[in-house]
Protein backbone atom coordinates (compact mmCIF):
# COMPACT_ATOMS: atom_id res chain seq x y z
CA UNK A 1 0.00 0.00 0.00
CA UNK A 2 1.14 3.55 -0.70
CA UNK A 3 1.06 6.01 2.21
CA UNK A 4 -0.14 9.58 1.88
CA UNK A 5 3.40 10.82 2.40
CA UNK A 6 4.64 8.74 -0.51
CA UNK A 7 1.98 10.16 -2.80
CA UNK A 8 2.87 13.67 -1.73
CA UNK A 9 6.49 13.06 -2.68
CA UNK A 10 5.37 11.97 -6.13
CA UNK A 11 3.77 15.31 -6.83
CA UNK A 12 0.15 14.35 -5.99
CA UNK A 13 -1.81 15.36 -2.88
CA UNK A 14 -3.24 12.65 -0.61
CA UNK A 15 -6.53 11.16 -1.62
CA UNK A 16 -8.28 12.83 1.28
CA UNK A 17 -7.20 16.33 0.21
CA UNK A 18 -9.78 18.39 -1.72
CA UNK A 19 -8.87 18.84 -5.37
CA UNK A 20 -10.09 21.55 -7.67
CA UNK A 21 -10.23 20.71 -11.35
CA UNK A 22 -8.75 23.50 -13.40
CA UNK A 23 -6.63 24.11 -16.48
CA UNK A 24 -3.08 22.85 -16.41
CA UNK A 25 -0.68 25.82 -16.06
CA UNK A 26 1.31 26.59 -19.17
CA UNK A 27 5.04 25.83 -18.87
CA UNK A 28 7.38 28.77 -18.74
CA UNK A 29 8.90 29.52 -22.14
CA UNK A 30 12.65 29.37 -22.35
CA UNK A 31 15.22 29.18 -25.07
CA UNK A 32 17.13 26.25 -23.62
CA UNK A 33 17.19 23.08 -25.63
CA UNK A 34 16.27 19.83 -23.85
CA UNK A 35 19.41 17.79 -23.09
CA UNK A 36 17.99 14.75 -24.88
CA UNK A 37 17.92 16.64 -28.20
CA UNK A 38 21.13 18.57 -27.66
CA UNK A 39 23.50 16.51 -29.76
CA UNK A 40 21.33 15.12 -32.50
CA UNK A 41 18.76 16.48 -34.90
CA UNK A 42 15.57 14.72 -35.67
CA UNK A 43 15.06 13.70 -39.23
CA UNK A 44 11.73 15.24 -40.14
CA UNK A 45 9.37 12.66 -41.49
CA UNK A 46 11.07 9.78 -39.66
CA UNK A 47 8.44 8.36 -37.33
CA UNK A 48 10.99 6.10 -35.64
CA UNK A 49 13.24 9.01 -34.64
CA UNK A 50 10.20 10.95 -33.48
CA UNK A 51 9.18 8.05 -31.24
CA UNK A 52 12.69 7.68 -29.80
CA UNK A 53 12.92 11.39 -29.06
CA UNK A 54 9.50 11.49 -27.50
CA UNK A 55 10.25 8.42 -25.34
CA UNK A 56 13.48 10.03 -24.12
CA UNK A 57 11.60 13.21 -23.25
CA UNK A 58 8.98 11.28 -21.29
CA UNK A 59 11.59 9.21 -19.43
CA UNK A 60 13.33 12.40 -18.29
CA UNK A 61 10.07 13.93 -17.07
CA UNK A 62 9.79 16.53 -19.81
CA UNK A 63 6.27 17.68 -20.56
CA UNK A 64 5.22 17.67 -24.19
CA UNK A 65 2.61 20.33 -24.80
CA UNK A 66 -0.19 18.34 -26.34
CA UNK A 67 -3.93 18.07 -25.73
CA UNK A 68 -4.52 16.01 -22.63
CA UNK A 69 -6.55 12.95 -23.51
CA UNK A 70 -7.75 12.35 -19.96
CA UNK A 71 -7.60 15.55 -17.92
CA UNK A 72 -9.88 14.26 -15.17
CA UNK A 73 -9.37 10.96 -13.41
CA UNK A 74 -11.36 9.06 -10.85
CA UNK A 75 -12.63 11.06 -7.87
CA UNK A 76 -12.10 14.27 -9.92
CA UNK A 77 -8.36 14.13 -9.37
CA UNK A 78 -6.17 16.34 -11.51
CA UNK A 79 -2.61 15.28 -12.19
CA UNK A 80 -0.03 18.03 -12.08
CA UNK A 81 2.49 18.24 -14.90
CA UNK A 82 5.82 16.51 -14.22
CA UNK A 83 8.57 18.80 -13.01
CA UNK A 84 12.18 18.84 -14.09
CA UNK A 85 14.85 19.20 -11.49
CA UNK A 86 17.15 22.07 -12.39
CA UNK A 87 20.81 22.12 -11.59
CA UNK A 88 20.34 24.23 -8.45
CA UNK A 89 17.88 21.74 -7.00
CA UNK A 90 14.74 23.82 -7.64
CA UNK A 91 11.76 22.42 -9.45
CA UNK A 92 10.62 23.92 -12.72
CA UNK A 93 8.33 22.96 -15.51
CA UNK A 94 9.98 21.54 -18.60
CA UNK A 95 11.35 23.99 -21.17
CA UNK A 96 9.61 24.64 -24.44
CA UNK A 97 11.23 24.56 -27.84
CA UNK A 98 12.22 27.98 -29.10
CA UNK A 99 13.81 27.67 -32.55
CA UNK A 100 11.80 27.06 -35.71
CA UNK A 101 13.51 23.74 -36.24
CA UNK A 102 12.67 22.52 -32.76
CA UNK A 103 9.08 23.75 -33.11
CA UNK A 104 8.81 21.75 -36.32
CA UNK A 105 10.13 18.65 -34.57
CA UNK A 106 7.62 19.06 -31.76
CA UNK A 107 4.82 19.53 -34.29
CA UNK A 108 5.81 16.31 -36.02
CA UNK A 109 5.97 14.47 -32.71
CA UNK A 110 2.51 15.74 -31.83
CA UNK A 111 1.15 14.75 -35.22
CA UNK A 112 2.67 11.28 -34.98
CA UNK A 113 1.28 10.77 -31.49
CA UNK A 114 -2.17 12.17 -32.22
CA UNK A 115 -4.75 9.46 -31.79
CA UNK A 116 -2.12 6.83 -30.92
CA UNK A 117 -2.53 4.42 -28.04
CA UNK A 118 0.41 4.43 -25.63
CA UNK A 119 1.84 1.41 -23.83
CA UNK A 120 4.34 1.99 -21.01
CA UNK A 121 6.61 -0.90 -20.08
CA UNK A 122 8.19 -0.62 -16.62
CA UNK A 123 10.83 -2.93 -15.21
CA UNK A 124 13.27 -2.97 -12.32
CA UNK A 125 15.73 -4.78 -14.57
CA UNK A 126 16.55 -4.54 -18.26
CA UNK A 127 12.93 -4.69 -19.35
CA UNK A 128 13.62 -7.56 -21.75
CA UNK A 129 10.71 -9.66 -20.47
CA UNK A 130 8.17 -6.83 -20.65
CA UNK A 131 9.36 -5.62 -24.05
CA UNK A 132 9.29 -9.02 -25.70
CA UNK A 133 5.96 -9.94 -24.13
CA UNK A 134 4.38 -6.73 -25.44
CA UNK A 135 5.90 -7.18 -28.89
CA UNK A 136 4.65 -10.77 -29.03
CA UNK A 137 1.15 -9.64 -28.07
CA UNK A 138 1.18 -6.75 -30.56
CA UNK A 139 1.91 -9.28 -33.27
CA UNK A 140 -1.69 -10.38 -32.90
CA UNK A 141 -2.89 -6.93 -33.96
CA UNK A 142 -0.77 -6.29 -37.03
CA UNK A 143 -3.97 -5.80 -39.05
CA UNK A 144 -4.72 -2.51 -37.31
CA UNK A 145 -1.45 -1.17 -35.95
CA UNK A 146 0.95 1.55 -37.05
CA UNK A 147 -0.20 3.82 -39.90
CA UNK A 148 -3.61 2.15 -39.94
CA UNK A 149 -6.66 2.33 -37.75
CA UNK A 150 -5.06 2.12 -34.30
CA UNK A 151 -1.40 3.23 -34.13
CA UNK A 152 0.52 2.24 -31.00
CA UNK A 153 3.51 3.91 -29.35
CA UNK A 154 5.51 1.86 -26.84
CA UNK A 155 7.86 3.31 -24.23
CA UNK A 156 10.31 1.25 -22.14
CA UNK A 157 11.34 2.38 -18.63
CA UNK A 158 14.04 0.06 -17.30
CA UNK A 159 15.99 0.07 -14.04
CA UNK A 160 13.12 1.57 -11.99
CA UNK A 161 14.12 0.83 -8.41
CA UNK A 162 12.29 3.32 -6.17
CA UNK A 163 8.67 4.23 -5.64
CA UNK A 164 9.11 7.92 -6.47
CA UNK A 165 10.34 7.11 -9.97
CA UNK A 166 7.50 4.65 -10.38
CA UNK A 167 4.91 7.24 -9.34
CA UNK A 168 6.23 9.79 -11.85
CA UNK A 169 5.92 7.26 -14.67
CA UNK A 170 2.39 6.30 -13.66
CA UNK A 171 1.43 9.99 -13.49
CA UNK A 172 2.75 10.43 -17.01
CA UNK A 173 0.83 7.33 -18.12
CA UNK A 174 -2.35 8.78 -16.66
CA UNK A 175 -1.82 12.03 -18.52
CA UNK A 176 -1.22 10.19 -21.82
CA UNK A 177 -4.10 7.78 -21.32
CA UNK A 178 -1.51 5.00 -21.54
CA UNK A 179 -1.60 1.38 -20.51
CA UNK A 180 1.04 0.17 -18.05
CA UNK A 181 2.77 -3.20 -18.40
CA UNK A 182 5.23 -3.93 -15.63
CA UNK A 183 7.65 -6.60 -14.41
CA UNK A 184 8.64 -5.71 -10.84
CA UNK A 185 10.25 -8.46 -8.76
CA UNK A 186 9.91 -6.56 -5.49
CA UNK A 187 6.47 -7.30 -4.04
CA UNK A 188 6.22 -3.83 -2.46
CA UNK A 189 7.01 -2.13 -5.79
CA UNK A 190 4.46 -4.29 -7.59
CA UNK A 191 1.84 -3.53 -4.93
CA UNK A 192 2.60 0.19 -5.23
CA UNK A 193 2.13 0.02 -8.99
CA UNK A 194 -1.20 -1.80 -8.63
CA UNK A 195 -2.51 0.68 -6.06
CA UNK A 196 -1.41 3.77 -7.99
CA UNK A 197 -2.79 2.49 -11.29
CA UNK A 198 -6.14 1.72 -9.68
CA UNK A 199 -6.29 5.09 -7.95
CA UNK A 200 -5.37 7.10 -11.04
CA UNK A 201 -7.37 5.06 -13.52
CA UNK A 202 -4.42 3.62 -15.47
CA UNK A 203 -5.12 0.20 -17.03
CA UNK A 204 -2.27 -2.10 -16.05
CA UNK A 205 -1.03 -5.67 -16.30
CA UNK A 206 1.50 -7.37 -14.02
CA UNK A 207 3.40 -9.89 -16.12
CA UNK A 208 5.83 -11.27 -13.55
CA UNK A 209 3.86 -11.73 -10.31
CA UNK A 210 1.31 -14.36 -11.46
CA UNK A 211 4.04 -16.57 -12.95
CA UNK A 212 6.32 -16.11 -9.93
CA UNK A 213 3.51 -16.97 -7.50
CA UNK A 214 2.56 -20.07 -9.49
CA UNK A 215 6.16 -21.34 -9.53
CA UNK A 216 6.61 -20.54 -5.83
CA UNK A 217 3.50 -22.57 -5.05
CA UNK A 218 4.73 -25.45 -7.19
CA UNK A 219 8.24 -25.46 -5.70
CA UNK A 220 7.19 -24.67 -2.17
CA UNK A 221 9.85 -21.96 -1.99
CA UNK A 222 9.39 -18.21 -1.58
CA UNK A 223 10.83 -15.97 -4.32
CA UNK A 224 13.78 -13.71 -3.52
CA UNK A 225 12.07 -10.55 -4.73
CA UNK A 226 15.32 -9.31 -6.28
CA UNK A 227 15.47 -8.20 -9.93
CA UNK A 228 17.90 -9.85 -12.30
CA UNK A 229 21.34 -8.33 -12.00
CA UNK A 230 20.67 -6.92 -8.52
CA UNK A 231 23.54 -6.95 -5.98
CA UNK A 232 23.47 -10.19 -4.07
CA UNK A 233 22.12 -12.27 -6.91
CA UNK A 234 24.29 -15.29 -7.66
CA UNK A 235 24.47 -16.74 -11.14
CA UNK A 236 26.39 -20.01 -11.24
CA UNK A 237 28.75 -20.39 -14.17
CA UNK A 238 27.27 -23.52 -15.69
CA UNK A 239 28.42 -25.56 -18.66
CA UNK A 240 25.76 -23.91 -20.81
CA UNK A 241 27.17 -20.49 -19.95
CA UNK A 242 30.67 -21.40 -21.13
CA UNK A 243 29.17 -23.06 -24.20
CA UNK A 244 27.48 -19.80 -25.19
CA UNK A 245 30.69 -17.84 -24.62
CA UNK A 246 32.66 -20.25 -26.83
CA UNK A 247 29.96 -20.08 -29.50
CA UNK A 248 30.01 -16.26 -29.55
CA UNK A 249 33.82 -16.13 -29.79
CA UNK A 250 33.83 -18.69 -32.59
CA UNK A 251 31.08 -16.91 -34.51
CA UNK A 252 32.80 -13.53 -34.35
CA UNK A 253 36.04 -15.00 -35.68
CA UNK A 254 34.19 -16.75 -38.54
CA UNK A 255 32.27 -13.68 -39.67
CA UNK A 256 32.06 -12.83 -43.38
CA UNK A 257 33.91 -15.88 -44.67
CA UNK A 258 36.95 -15.58 -42.40
CA UNK A 259 38.98 -18.71 -41.57
CA UNK A 260 37.19 -21.13 -43.94
CA UNK A 261 39.41 -23.94 -42.65
CA UNK A 262 37.34 -23.89 -39.45
CA UNK A 263 33.98 -24.41 -41.13
CA UNK A 264 33.94 -28.04 -40.07
CA UNK A 265 33.90 -26.93 -36.42
CA UNK A 266 30.67 -24.97 -36.86
CA UNK A 267 27.18 -26.17 -36.00
CA UNK A 268 25.51 -23.97 -38.61
CA UNK A 269 26.83 -22.36 -41.81
CA UNK A 270 24.93 -19.49 -43.43
CA UNK A 271 25.44 -18.60 -47.11
CA UNK A 272 24.02 -15.66 -49.01
CA UNK A 273 24.78 -12.45 -50.86
CA UNK A 274 25.78 -9.26 -49.07
CA UNK A 275 23.19 -7.61 -46.79
CA UNK A 276 20.92 -10.61 -46.33
CA UNK A 277 21.42 -10.47 -42.57
CA UNK A 278 24.02 -13.20 -42.18
CA UNK A 279 26.03 -11.50 -39.43
CA UNK A 280 23.18 -10.46 -37.07
CA UNK A 281 21.56 -13.86 -37.53
CA UNK A 282 24.87 -15.54 -36.72
CA UNK A 283 25.31 -13.53 -33.52
CA UNK A 284 21.72 -14.21 -32.46
CA UNK A 285 22.17 -17.95 -32.93
CA UNK A 286 25.54 -17.84 -31.17
CA UNK A 287 23.90 -16.36 -28.09
CA UNK A 288 21.81 -19.51 -27.97
CA UNK A 289 24.96 -21.65 -27.91
CA UNK A 290 25.42 -22.52 -31.61
CA UNK A 291 28.75 -22.06 -33.36
CA UNK A 292 27.84 -20.28 -36.58
CA UNK A 293 29.92 -19.37 -39.63
CA UNK A 294 28.69 -17.26 -42.52
CA UNK A 295 30.02 -17.25 -46.07
CA UNK A 296 29.29 -14.38 -48.50
CA UNK A 297 28.38 -15.16 -52.09
CA UNK A 298 29.97 -12.67 -54.48
CA UNK A 299 30.00 -12.85 -58.27
CA UNK A 300 33.48 -13.47 -59.59
CA UNK A 301 34.74 -14.80 -56.25
CA UNK A 302 35.02 -18.56 -55.78
CA UNK A 303 33.39 -20.01 -52.72
CA UNK A 304 35.80 -21.77 -50.32
CA UNK A 305 36.17 -25.50 -50.97
CA UNK A 306 35.59 -26.16 -47.30
CA UNK A 307 31.96 -25.04 -47.74
CA UNK A 308 31.31 -28.09 -49.95
CA UNK A 309 33.42 -30.44 -47.83
CA UNK A 310 31.61 -29.93 -44.54
CA UNK A 311 28.43 -31.78 -43.61
CA UNK A 312 25.96 -30.27 -46.10
CA UNK A 313 23.12 -30.52 -43.61
CA UNK A 314 24.80 -27.73 -41.65
CA UNK A 315 24.48 -25.24 -44.51
CA UNK A 316 21.54 -22.87 -44.80
CA UNK A 317 21.02 -20.46 -47.70
CA UNK A 318 19.56 -16.98 -47.32
CA UNK A 319 17.83 -15.01 -50.06
CA UNK A 320 15.87 -11.76 -50.22
CA UNK A 321 13.63 -9.73 -52.52
CA UNK A 322 15.77 -7.68 -54.96
CA UNK A 323 13.88 -4.43 -54.37
CA UNK A 324 14.32 -4.72 -50.61
CA UNK A 325 17.98 -5.65 -51.04
CA UNK A 326 18.59 -2.62 -53.24
CA UNK A 327 17.03 -0.35 -50.60
CA UNK A 328 19.22 -1.84 -47.88
CA UNK A 329 22.36 -1.50 -49.98
CA UNK A 330 21.61 2.11 -50.84
CA UNK A 331 21.26 2.90 -47.16
CA UNK A 332 24.50 1.04 -46.51
CA UNK A 333 26.28 3.07 -49.20
CA UNK A 334 25.19 6.31 -47.54
CA UNK A 335 26.39 5.02 -44.19
CA UNK A 336 29.80 4.32 -45.73
CA UNK A 337 29.88 7.91 -47.02
CA UNK A 338 29.49 7.21 -50.74
CA UNK A 339 28.34 10.40 -52.50
CA UNK A 340 25.78 10.32 -55.30
CA UNK A 341 28.47 10.95 -57.90
CA UNK A 342 30.46 7.96 -56.62
CA UNK A 343 28.19 5.47 -58.32
CA UNK A 344 28.98 1.80 -57.87
CA UNK A 345 27.13 -1.26 -59.05
CA UNK A 346 26.77 -2.44 -55.45
CA UNK A 347 23.28 -0.96 -55.13
CA UNK A 348 22.27 -0.92 -58.81
CA UNK A 349 19.19 -3.03 -59.55
CA UNK A 350 20.76 -4.87 -62.49
CA UNK A 351 23.72 -5.91 -60.37
CA UNK A 352 21.51 -6.86 -57.43
CA UNK A 353 19.40 -9.13 -59.64
CA UNK A 354 22.49 -10.69 -61.20
CA UNK A 355 23.93 -11.46 -57.77
CA UNK A 356 20.69 -13.03 -56.58
CA UNK A 357 20.40 -15.10 -59.78
CA UNK A 358 24.03 -16.20 -59.35
CA UNK A 359 23.29 -17.25 -55.75
CA UNK A 360 20.12 -19.10 -56.81
CA UNK A 361 22.12 -21.15 -59.31
CA UNK A 362 24.52 -22.17 -56.54
CA UNK A 363 21.59 -23.09 -54.31
CA UNK A 364 20.08 -25.21 -57.11
CA UNK A 365 23.39 -27.05 -57.49
CA UNK A 366 23.31 -27.87 -53.78
CA UNK A 367 19.79 -29.17 -53.17
CA UNK A 368 20.56 -30.15 -49.57
CA UNK A 369 20.71 -26.48 -48.57
CA UNK A 370 17.34 -25.12 -47.44
CA UNK A 371 16.71 -21.69 -48.97
CA UNK A 372 15.25 -19.27 -46.41
CA UNK A 373 13.49 -16.11 -47.57
CA UNK A 374 14.38 -13.31 -45.16
CA UNK A 375 12.32 -10.52 -46.75
CA UNK A 376 10.17 -8.81 -44.13
CA UNK A 377 11.29 -11.17 -41.37
CA UNK A 378 12.84 -10.20 -38.07
CA UNK A 379 16.09 -11.89 -37.06
CA UNK A 380 14.16 -13.90 -34.47
CA UNK A 381 11.74 -15.22 -37.08
CA UNK A 382 14.54 -16.34 -39.40
CA UNK A 383 16.34 -17.92 -36.45
CA UNK A 384 13.22 -19.92 -35.56
CA UNK A 385 13.12 -21.35 -39.09
CA UNK A 386 16.83 -22.19 -39.07
CA UNK A 387 16.67 -23.89 -35.67
CA UNK A 388 13.54 -25.85 -36.57
CA UNK A 389 15.22 -27.22 -39.68
CA UNK A 390 18.44 -27.82 -37.75
CA UNK A 391 16.64 -29.84 -35.06
CA UNK A 392 14.63 -31.75 -37.67
CA UNK A 393 17.83 -32.81 -39.38
CA UNK A 394 19.55 -33.61 -36.11
CA UNK A 395 16.61 -35.81 -35.10
CA UNK A 396 16.52 -37.36 -38.58
CA UNK A 397 13.06 -36.15 -39.47
CA UNK A 398 12.01 -36.55 -43.09
CA UNK A 399 13.47 -33.77 -45.23
CA UNK A 400 13.00 -33.19 -48.96
CA UNK A 401 16.14 -33.75 -51.02
CA UNK A 402 15.48 -30.72 -53.17
CA UNK A 403 16.00 -27.05 -52.46
CA UNK A 404 12.97 -25.69 -50.69
CA UNK A 405 12.21 -22.05 -49.88
CA UNK A 406 11.04 -21.27 -46.38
Amino acid sequence: MISSSTLSLSGLPPQSSPLIAGPTPEPKQTSHRPPELDHRKLNKGSSQLIRWSRARAIRSGLKLDRPVQRPLLQNSEVIDPPVRRSGDGESSTSPSYSSDEEDGCVAEMEEAAAGAKHIYMVSDGTGWTAEHSVNAALGQFEHCLVDRGCPVLTHLFSGIEDVEQLMEIIKQAAREGAMLIYTLADENMAASARHACKRWGVPSTDILSPITEAIALHLGVSPSGLPRGAPGRKFPLTEDYFKRIDAIEFTIKQDDGALPQNLHKSDIVLAGVSRTGKTPLSIYLAQKGFKVANVPIVMGVSLPKALFEVDQEKVFALTINPVVLQTIRRARSKTLGFAEEMRTNYSEMDHVRQELDFACKIFAQNPTWPVIEVTGKAIEETAVTVLRLYQDRKNRCSMPRISKRY
